[in-house]
């Protein structure tokens, strides 16, 4: 049988970077070997948190891309400030311009400021679907509101819809931090409502967001999670799979050390001031002060939050910290694994225990331990301890985080340093793997779609 076909609807497409950006390429790299060959629609140039076109060449040939304009405010907004933004909210400068941008944003453009690039996504969705034989729809985000135009392409021409949710809507991290009025919040809560109502399928990273989009409306949930390319570790794991062309791991001329020194303990991604993990910090300076970690660095890898450097300042423990700013993928991943131990953090949240970033997979992959600032009941802590990969501290714990840091910097100076997961152990997580799960769900919506009139939107 000749493979079916999928039209993606995703903002965050390379040269995108960032974690979204993980996500969309293992659909576009692996659903065809599933039986789904996608094609994409994204936007031109995205107002990007950062961008990596390295990833450019992990979009196979077999994958065509569409790429419209749209009208974005915050493409807008940075070139009236003069400065990029954040991925989540727009910053802390309480300037006018800033508070003005706060409002409008969380009035004016719902669900998020990407909602302008709604009707472009459209009419391209639609002429594309118009002339091709395509049999489902899928979106994926954050943006939230790229939803919005994988719902209006579904009810223009009758095709079953998966809608690929990545985060929390109403219950994002973040929600809170903006000036919403009330008839902004109610409809923002009937759009997500709407989305959950009208999708053939729900799916989401993991079980606690799965249960939370359920309790909002019935329907077909499922847990398709971030996984790991199992390409991007060929060095470390010359038993798997390499790439044949494009930017990874295995293309580097210098293999990680398999001891690192000094002891590095490593944060890679942003850290956000929601993000401080100041019981590390408390740890790091209650050990330093006795003496016990002489030879430890803390690696910084990616935007850091002035909140976050500062509390780093007033523990007096800046000469420990190495910054490194953002790097391509693949030179991230040989960071991971090129460290002692690494350093996960969840930010408090009503919705935390749900959180399991991309980033925690390629943790995995990387085969070295991780400690974990977060809910110690949450999924990502569960994730962690099934694996034997490491441990997630409670944010206010720094005895806990002292204690870890402790056993693993004591192991790694008598010469046997710590493991983390074990690469057999975690395949199941892989990108294919996690392809072939969303590929089951696509199967799942045509079975369970009726085709109604196609109407409007």
């Amino acid at each position: 049988m000749p493979a079916r076909r999928v039209l993606i609807v995703a903002y965050y497409v390379p040269p995108a970077g960032g974690p979204a950006v993980q996500r969309i390429l293992q659909f576009i790299e692996y659903l065809a070997d599933a039986g789904w060959q996608p094609e994409v629609v994204t936007v031109e140039e995205g107002a990007y948190p950062n961008r990596d076109p390295s990833l450019l060449h992990a979009i196979p040939d077999s994958v065509r891309v569409h790429r419209t304009a749209a009208f974005d405010p915050l493409a807008l907004y940075q070139r009236m400030k003069g400065s990029g933004l954040p991925a989540g909210s727009l910053g802390d400068d309480p300037s006018l311009l800033e508070r003005a941008a706060r409002w409008v944003r969380a009035n004016v453009f719902i669900p998020d400021a990407r909602v302008g690039w709604w009707p472009f996504a459209h009419v391209r969705g639609k002429e594309l679907l118009d002339r091709g034989r395509f049999d489902a729809i899928l979106s994926s985000g954050a943006p939230h509101s790229v939803h919005l135009a994988g719902r209006s392409l579904a009810r223009a021409t009758g095709l079953p819809w998966v809608a690929d949710l990545h985060d929390p809507w109403t219950d994002i991290s973040y929600y809170d931090d903006f000036p919403h009025t009330g008839w902004a919040r109610r409809l923002d809560a009937r759009l997500e409502r709407s989305v959950l109502a009208d999708a053939a399928v729900i799916t989401t990273v993991s079980p606690s967001w799965a249960e939370l989009f359920r309790s909002k409306e019935d329907g077909i949930y499922e847990v398709v999670e971030n996984g790991f390319d199992a390409r991007d570790f060929a060095l470390v794991h010359p038993e798997g799979p390499t790439r044949s062309s494009g930017s990874s791991l295995a293309e580097s001329t210098d293999p990680p050390p398999s001891e690192p020194a000094p002891f590095t303990l490593s944060h890679v991604g942003k850290l956000y001031a929601s993000r401080n993990p100041t019981a590390v910090w408390d740890a790091l300076a209650d050990l330093r002060d006795d003496g016990k970690i002489p030879d430890l660095t803390v690696r910084l890898i990616g935007t850091v939050d002035p909140a976050v450097l500062e509390a780093i300042e007033d523990r007096d423990l800046t000469d420990r910290i190495e910054r490194v700013p953002f790097i391509p993928h693949a030179e991230a991943i040989q960071a991971m694994v090129s460290s002692s131990l690494l350093l996960l953090v969840i930010e408090p949240f009503a919705q935390a225990r749900g959180m399991i970033t991309s980033k925690l997979y390629e943790y995995l992959a990387s085969g070295r331990p991780v400690l974990g600032v977060g809910p110690p009941d949450g999924d990502a802590s569960a994730l962690l301890s099934r694996h034997n990969a490491g441990q997630v501290v409670d944010w206010n714990d720094a005895r806990s985080a002292r204690d870890m840091i402790l056993e693993h910097y004591t192991a790694w100076t008598t010469g046997a340093p710590r493991s983390g997961a074990a690469w057999e152990d975690i395949q199941e997580h892989n990108r294919q793997q996690q392809a072939y799960q969303m590929a089951e769900c696509l199967d799942t919506a045509c079975d369970v779609h009726r085709p109604a009139e196609a109407s409007a939107s």
